[in-house]
């Protein structure tokens, strides 16, 4: 089962892909357009740290059942 911090920590990771994919010129002009375009609605790391904090602190919510799907902390 997945932690909330490596799920945190996959997500900021796989944005960091992503960024490198849309600057590498080397890669297809359709690879580097694509990846631009899934940023523009990729959360941020500081979007998904915020997410993990009102998580955390939304124990009281009915959804608790759940768990959290992101944590404040990335380790």
């Amino acid at each position: 089962m997945t932690m909330p911090n490596e799920r945190s920590r996959a997500v900021v990771l796989t944005r960091d892909f992503l960024v490198a994919l849309s600057r590498d010129n080397a890669l297809p002009e359709k690879v580097r357009r694509d990846a631009k375009f899934l940023l523009r609605h990729y959360p941020t790391r500081d979007d998904v740290i915020l997410a993990g904090k009102i998580e955390e602190q939304a124990e009281s919510m009915p959804l608790e059942a759940l768990g959290p799907v992101f944590s404040s902390s990335l380790t």
